[in-house]
């Protein structure tokens, strides 16, 4: 954003302003690095920082929540501002509540509050506290208030104000439904296949046992004593979520079932819950359910996790994965809600995108130095091949950092699934997720994809080949180590 214009911004505010701004960007800004700061231009610096100004709208959410929509005319004159849009939020709910309290106590209400708080606050903090906002700073310090711990406000609030507490209940009934919430797994959404009736072969002879009920983990969470300039920090438990959309059953006779697909959908869970991921599966999305799951899901506050993974196994076709509907989601409307413009708490955050579709109708060729032989005996496993047919001419990554697109093949080309044991992408990537997490070497996620791309191309599937393709722009190393917790959320 252009510097002139912050300035006009920065003049416009008052103290009592640029401190709601500071309490604003809390969750996305270090507190240590809003202490002190009583310019706007100080907020604005840490921000851009944080890659947060690129665009308008997390600047035009800020100014109206404090009630400055007055200024948002100079943002519209800015030239490198962007369309803003009002399906992606992006501050925090939980701040925004509070600041809208912090508007409505008054002054005899905010002396009640602290005096409701003497025991639980020394008195020299509580007498620094000059507005609601400095005593909410306060609470959070000594872990009296959190998004997900509001009791003893609205316990407070109760005795205050009971019209501020009704405030906070609402909050605490709605937040869940805004945070959790998922369509229902509507109709049949595909990933374009091919109706050419080739079926899929198998991909692995070894298979883990994916039960849902119990899960043994093979170490304690990597708390990575690496240098933080190296390596993603890994410190939380769960790291993140991990959301799969399984998509099994489509509308049209276009595309064919995606028979095998549940075997994909367990050992992913499997191995992220393995991972330290709370694992979310959504089944049978159409076009917009894909599109508003993951809107939903990347403005969730992520200021408390490591990583966020998107596992998608559809048909594709031409830059795109199907909804049930026989609709197209592009690639780049997957990963475009998590830029850090739009998901400011996953900014400097990994995002790993695995995409089990095809990226065209073409076939890989495979140069051998002699015919192969049939095999000897058995039964012959490429009867049950199947492609994940269409093209996904799969888009550059954003270019934004820290986003990983793991792409099951090359542009123009068919990936190809087993019917009974999954596709060959993604059972090779969950193996060799689960080899280097075992290990006790420090694998970083790309030398693991560059195993899988090895793997996979040494096969060959209904007498093609299939090359997995990563595209990047992770700025540090990612290392995945087994945990020993993994959640599971079915949808």
């Amino acid at each position: 954003m252009e510097v002139h214009t912050l300035m006009r911004i920065s003049n416009e505010l008052d103290s009592s302003e640029v401190a709601g701004l500071c309490f604003l960007c809390r969750d996305v800004v270090s507190k240590k690095d809003l202490e002190g700061i009583s310019d706007a231009k100080d907020v604005f610096y840490r921000l851009e920082e944080k890659r947060l100004l690129e665009n308008c709208d997390f600047l035009a959410q800020l100014l109206k929540t404090i009630r400055r929509a007055d200024l948002l005319s100079l943002l519209e004159t800015n030239r490198q501002c962007t369309e803003e849009t009002d399906a992606k939020p992006i501050l925090s709910s939980y701040r925004v509540m509070l600041y809208n309290l912090y508007d409505d106590i008054e002054e005899k209400d905010l002396k009640r509050i602290k005096f409701s708080l003497k025991d639980k606050i020394g008195q020299r903090q509580l007498e620094e506290c000059k507005t609601a906002l400095d005593v909410f700073v306060e609470m959070e310090k000594v872990a009296l208030l959190s998004k997900m711990c509001l009791e003893e406000l609205h316990s407070i609030l109760q005795m205050v104000n009971e019209k501020l507490a009704v405030k906070v209940q609402k909050y605490i009934n709605e937040e869940p439904l805004q945070q959790q919430q998922s369509p229902s797994p509507a109709g049949s959404i595909m990933d374009y296949q091919n109706a050419d009736n080739l079926p899929l072969v198998s991909v692995s002879d070894t298979q883990p046992s994916y039960d849902r009920g119990h899960i043994s983990y093979d170490a304690e969470t990597n708390k990575s004593n690496f240098p933080s300039d190296e390596y993603y920090a890994m410190n939380h438990n769960p790291h993140g979520l991990c959301v799969i959309i399984n998509n099994e059953e489509f509308s049209g006779p276009e595309l064919r079932k995606r028979s095998g697909t549940q075997v994909d959908e367990k050992a992913l869970w499997s191995v992220f819950s393995e991972l330290g991921f709370t694992v979310k599966v959504y089944s049978n999305l159409t076009a917009e359910e894909i599109r508003k799951t993951l809107i939903t899901i990347a403005a969730r506050n992520f200021s408390d996790e490591d990583a966020v993974v998107v596992c998608l196994l559809s048909h594709g076709e031409n830059n795109s994965v199907f909804g049930t509907d026989i609709k197209e989601v592009s690639i780049r409307e997957l990963t475009r809600p998590f830029t850090s413009g739009r998901a400011p708490t996953l900014a400097g955050k990994p995002k790993l995108f695995f995409i089990q579709a095809c990226q065209g109708g073409g076939y890989q060729k495979g140069s051998l130095p002699c015919p192969q032989k049939p095999r000897e005996g058995g039964e012959d496993k490429s009867s049950r091949l199947e492609e994940d047919a269409g093209p996904i001419y799969c888009e550059t990554v954003p270019s934004d950092a820290d986003f990983l697109l793991g792409m099951a093949t090359v542009p123009e080309c068919k990936s190809f699934r087993n019917t009974s044991t999954g596709s060959i992408y993604i059972q090779e990537l969950c193996k060799q997720l689960r080899l280097s997490a075992k290990s006790p070497c420090e694998e970083d996620i790309l030398s693991i994809l560059t195993r899988v791309n090895r793997e996979v191309s040494r096969g060959v599937y209904l007498k093609h080949k299939q090359m997995p393709q990563p595209k990047y722009t992770l700025t540090k190393k990612l290392v995945l180590k087994f945990v020993n917790a993994g959640r599971m959320q079915l949808s």
